[in-house]
């Protein structure tokens, strides 16, 4: 790759795509969507030299300081001759020759070079005492020397709303977070059902397609055919706390109830001092008016806890009318309550024998040196088929592949000692 060319005559999809895939195949995590990001970026800034190629792909494709030394490798091998990328076909390219080692900068503040005055510039790839295939030097990304660890400006908006904690998330930031959830369509496990349907590697015997096919080899089945069991989704069924105690999460998990479903026709309750339950108004396209209506919907939204009250109103109301039979219901709570922990481990118990699967989401469990101390938590835990956190968007793909398949039931927890002022 030459990076005097001009632009016009560079296949930036081909460039930006086969680049990734280098990346990929050496250990970085580069997606698809940052590839796209890094075309982008080269479409607006129009490179004029390697540095700021350097630069654009450094900011769009990495996530980490984990993978510059990485990153430069490679980027030495597209960019400076050592590797053609046209010739590239999926194969690993040879490795580069053994680099000049770096003369070593003094440590302290950098000093630009035209006298201006001092400072702690970065210096930038490319120019005197620097080479952007080279480790950055101490202090050149953020690091004013002090041994504070210096953070790559590479993560978007994106990324950040994804791992940031729902508790610590702005007014605004809940507001961007439906198109993030809605990008997570839950999936439940699949069930048999009775019918079935023409399939030449099934194990059951069509006989009477088979008979049929034999007239035309005189009555000899000559050909068999077979059939085999359809499958459909397991009905999904999403119950959120939305008392004072889940207040941080409570507007982040109405976006995945949303998403759920109008993506798998799941229903979806809350419950704080009573169930309510808001299938009906989260089925609006609008994620604004669904929100909207579930609000007006539950006149006990950040009231007080009774989840026992709330499990035993859904499985009578519900649950046991065959809402909840063979389904996978998920319960997202912090597992306050104010109820008798028994009856909270009775409602669980009945909730277990008619589900097919129990997830129970709790995003304090995030908390280090987190144990379920609350005695309602407690008395729920040997109950659920899978126990996570979810407490962000990045969290809710652990949530995501607790809706699976899995053998086993009752999570076992054994007591560590607390640190000072872990969160409970």
């Amino acid at each position: 790759m030459n990076a005097d060319a001009p632009l016009d005559r560079v296949d930036l999809a081909e460039l930006t795509g086969a680049f990734g895939q280098l990346l990929h195949a050496a250990g970085v995590p580069v997606s698809p969507e940052r590839s796209g990001r890094f075309a982008t970026a080269v479409s607006l800034v129009r490179p004029a030299d390697l540095d700021e190629w350097y630069w654009a792909g450094r900011v769009t494709l990495l996530s980490g300081r984990d993978d510059i030394e990485t990153y430069d490798r490679v980027f030495g091998q597209v960019f400076r001759g050592l590797a053609d990328v046209a010739d590239w076909r999926g194969q690993w390219p040879p490795p580069p020759p053994a680099r000049r080692p770096a003369t070593a900068a003094p440590r302290g503040p950098a000093v630009a070079d035209d006298g201006a005055g001092s400072g702690d510039r970065e210096p930038r790839p490319g120019s005197a005492g620097a080479d952007p295939t080279s480790p950055a030097p101490a202090g050149a990304e953020g690091d004013a020397g002090d041994g504070t660890p210096d953070v790559l400006a590479a993560a978007s908006a994106e990324e950040r709303l994804r791992r940031t904690d729902f508790a610590h998330l702005t007014d605004d930031e809940l507001a961007a977070l439906g198109d993030l959830m809605a990008a997570l369509p839950p999936a439940a496990p699949r069930r048999a059902r009775r019918r079935t349907r023409p399939d030449p590697r099934g194990r059951r015997l069509d006989l009477r397609a088979t008979l049929r096919g034999a007239r035309a080899t005189g009555g000899d089945p000559a050909r068999r055919r077979f059939r085999r069991r359809t499958e459909r989704p397991r009905h999904l069924v999403l119950i959120a706390d939305v008392s004072g105690s889940m207040a941080p999460f409570a507007r982040a998990y109405l976006h995945l109830l949303h998403g759920a479903v109008r993506a798998t026709r799941a229903d979806a309750f809350v419950f704080a001092t009573r169930l309510t339950r808001l299938t009906r108004q989260l089925r609006a396209t609008d994620p604004e008016l669904a929100l909207r209506r579930a609000l007006d919907a539950a006149p006990d939204w950040s009231g007080g806890t009774r989840i026992a009250e709330a499990l035993r109103e859904f499985l009578d109301g519900y649950g046991r009318r065959g809402m909840a039979r063979g389904a996978v219901v998920v319960i997202v709570s912090d597992g306050w309550d104010t109820g008798d922990p028994a009856d909270l481990g009775e409602q669980m118990a009945r909730l277990s024998r008619l589900a097919h699967r129990v997830v129970w989401v709790n995003p304090r469990k995030a908390a280090a040196g987190y144990q379920p101390l609350v005695a309602g938590m407690a008395a729920a835990l040997p109950h659920v088929d899978a126990f996570v956190s979810g407490h962000s968007v990045a969290a809710l793909d652990e949530v995501l592949e607790a809706l699976g398949d899995q053998p086993g039931r009752g999570i076992s927890w054994t007591a560590q000692p607390l640190p000072s002022g872990s969160l409970k």
